[in-house]
């Protein structure tokens, strides 16, 4: 990483992105990285979001996780209005170094803006010809 927040271009080489000790996160056309977050201590999914280079930098330098809202086109740490931050136990990439997995301890109440625990609160199920959603309740969770 570059100290004004921006990372070196990914490798060519298969070899050297897939073993090497380099972080080179590669980010899509529009500048983001999708990120994965999941309790550090149970496992559970709570969100999923974008990363900006910003965003990925201030995550790595302040241990809160960073994002970029899409719907604002902003730059957010979570929790700055409602309390309820991600405090980041773990961060590691994939294979290809395309997506961001954080590995995070809340601090507050809810993951979710709707005030659950986990963004993932409704399952989908088959009826018919279709689907239809059901809500995950009493903290069951897939």
């Amino acid at each position: 990483m570059i100290m004004d927040g921006s990372f070196q271009s990914p490798s060519s080489n298969k070899s050297e992105l897939e073993e090497g000790r380099a972080f080179t996160p590669r980010f899509d056309q529009a500048g983001l990285i999708p990120a994965i977050v999941s309790d550090a201590a149970g496992g559970g999914v709570l969100m999923f979001a974008y990363m900006n280079a910003e965003a990925l930098h201030r995550t790595i330098e302040s241990g809160e996780a960073h994002f970029w809202s899409r719907s604002r086109n902003a730059l957010w740490r979570k929790g700055e209005t409602s309390g309820n931050r991600l405090l980041v136990q773990e961060l590691l990439t994939d294979c290809d170094q395309d997506v961001i997995w954080v590995k995070a301890r809340l601090s507050g109440e809810a993951a979710c803006h709707t005030g659950r625990p986990s963004c993932f609160y409704r399952r989908i199920r088959g009826e018919g010809e279709g689907a239809i959603l059901e809500i995950i309740v009493n903290g069951e969770h897939p």
